[in-house]
């Protein structure tokens, strides 16, 4: 089988990282994050339960999607707050200062 070349990436507010590595076409998702050692230098990642995407693009399944060449995989970390109320509590700030 052929290789192609894709990223993948991570990132903390402290740290960013973009992996690129060739992998064999019909590599999906999941295997793409396993290969490249992103968990080496972000050891809090738990592939099994991360939410991953392509380019921004939510994955449903990480272990069934297959990748083509140049896809950035995107794995996501958990949200702190739900953004609803995020946007809730800026708009009560904002209404607080008027």
């Amino acid at each position: 089988m052929s290789q192609i070349r894709v990223e993948v990436a991570y990132a903390t507010p402290e740290k960013q990282r973009i992996i690129a590595l060739d992998v064999e076409q019909g590599c999906t998702v999941f295997q793409a994050a396993q290969q490249s050692g992103i968990c080496d230098v972000f050891p809090e990642i738990v592939l099994d339960e991360a939410k991953m995407g392509i380019f921004g693009k939510a994955v449903r399944s990480p272990k069934d999607e297959l990748l083509k060449e140049a896809d950035r995989v995107e794995i996501y970390r958990p949200l702190i707050i739900d953004p609803k109320a995020a946007r809730a509590n800026r708009a009560a700030k904002a209404a607080k200062k008027v």
